[in-house]
Order: structure tokens, then C-alpha cells, then sequence
């Protein structure tokens, strides 16, 4: 499952005024793992930034005066971004100056939501925590997701520690599928016959000598190229060091 966390930053507060992007930053997941892949981009908005914005996110017009339209970085950015889920904080906002930004390009792709689907962890989080605060530094304080670096907005630092907080918001799912199979095998299990207490026990076959080295080296294996490691070396330490 590809996904792609996105955040932008802006010359104001809306499209219909005139404003324009001005930083794309999109960073990928895949099957829930943060890849290598990223992108980021700064725009020429050919128009003022408003003060209130610049103190926001520091980016001013003598630093975008020789970066690109967004024309020019169009098809690259439709492409890392074609045929996923976008993941963004305050979706509305973020959609509606990059729909704004494709309708002035006149590109055949009018909507993103014509070429991804859409997640939006401000309403994934009021859901969740609701009547809290729920901005994306309330997050990070919540989920214990550092932020420090974030002393002002950047679209690619923002999307870095929205793809963390979101991964943290949503690691629960699993969690959860767990515990209901768990409660689906306990009550198949109630009402499954007692075994017959006079059965013969069963045959223990232990493994032998090359079958626990096959299986030690299939171990440090899984150990060196899982970035959590592997369960089963960390259970066998913890049992020897009891």
C-alpha cells in the first residue's frame, strides 16, 4: 500500500484572492514504513507574501525570485503523487491551493481527488480526541513525537512529522484486529469437546543439532535487516537472562 504525506506552504490564507503556493513537500510510505522517497520543491508565486505568512513559515520573495513555477514542476509532482492516498492535516486547505494551482495550469488533471484518495488527520484526530487540541504540534506532544526542530513551518519537515504522528495515531488498528481475533479463538475454544484425560501424551520430536543452527542463522538474519529487530532473539535474551 503506497501512501504519500503532503503539506504545502502558502503566500496567505486563500486561493480565491489570489494567493499561491509557494513549498510542496510530500514524503512516501510504504506498507506503513517511511521510504527514502521524497519530494520537495520551492515556487516562484510571481506575487507578495503576506507578512502574517512569512512569520509563519520565513520564506520570502528575494528567496523564491529564482525557483519555478509550478508549471514547470507540474507533471513531477502528479506523478509521485498519481494513484495513492494522500495523507494531510487539514486536507481542505491544502487540496483546495493545489486544485487552484492546476486550474491555472490549464493541466488535464483539474482535482487531485481525481487521481488519489484523500486522508485528513485533523478530522482522523478530532475523532479520536475530541473537544482536545488537535493541531499538529498538540500531536506530537500527545503521541511523544519530536518536533523540536520545527521552529518554523517548512512543507517537508511537516510532512516528515505528520507521517510520524499519523503512523502513531493509527498504530492501534493492529492492536486492536489482534484482540478480537484473540476474542474470536477464546470463544471457538469454549465451545470446542474436552480433550479425553486418559489420551496417551503426545510425541516430543526435538530438533536437531543442524536444524537449531539453520534456524539461529535464519534468526540474525531477520535481526540485521528488520529495522525492529527480531522478536524472537530479543525473547530468547530476555530468557536466558532470567
Amino acid at each position: 500500500m503506497r501512501q504519500v504525506v503532503l503539506d504545502t506552504e502558502t503566500t496567505g490564507l486563500d486561493p480565491q484572492q489570489g494567493h499561491r503556493v509557494i513549498e510542496i513537500g510530500c514524503v512516501e510510505l510504504q506498507n506503513r514504513r517511511r521510504t527514502d522517497k521524497k519530494f520537495q520543491c520551492y515556487l516562484n508565486p510571481d506575487r507578495d507574501i503576506d507578512e502574517a505568512a512569512i512569520e509563519v513559515h520565513g520564506l520570502t520573495s528575494g528567496f523564491l525570485a529564482d525557483k519555478p513555477r509550478f508549471n514547470q514542476v507540474e507533471k513531477e509532482f502528479l506523478e509521485f503523487i498519481g494513484d495513492t492516498e494522500l495523507i494531510i492535516h487539514n486536507a481542505p486547505f491544502d487540496i483546495g491551493f493545489l486544485n487552484h494551482e492546476l486550474d491555472q495550469t490549464g493541466s488535464v488533471c483539474n482535482s487531485l481527488e481525481g487521481i488519489c484518495t484523500v486522508l485528513d488527520t485533523l478530522l482522523l484526530a478530532r475523532e479520536k480526541h475530541p473537544g482536545q487540541r488537535n493541531s499538529l504540534d498538540a500531536l506530537c506532544k500527545r503521541y511523544e513525537i519530536d518536533n523540536t526542530q520545527r521552529s518554523l513551518h517548512g512543507a517537508l519537515l511537516d510532512a516528515e512529522i505528520l507521517a510520524d504522528v499519523y503512523l502513531a495515531m493509527t498504530s492501534g488498528q493492529s492492536s486492536f484486529s489482534l484482540r478480537e481475533e484473540q476474542s474470536r479463538v477464546t470463544r471457538t475454544n469454549k465451545n470446542m469437546l474436552k480433550a479425553d484425560p486418559n489420551r496417551p501424551g503426545l510425541p516430543v520430536l526435538k530438533a536437531t543439532k543442524k536444524e537449531l543452527e539453520t534456524h539461529r542463522k535464519r534468526l540474525q538474519k531477520i535481526e540485521a535487516e528488520s529495522e525492529q529487530g527480531c522478536l524472537w532473539l530479543d525473547i530468547d535474551s530476555e530468557k536466558r537472562a532470567g
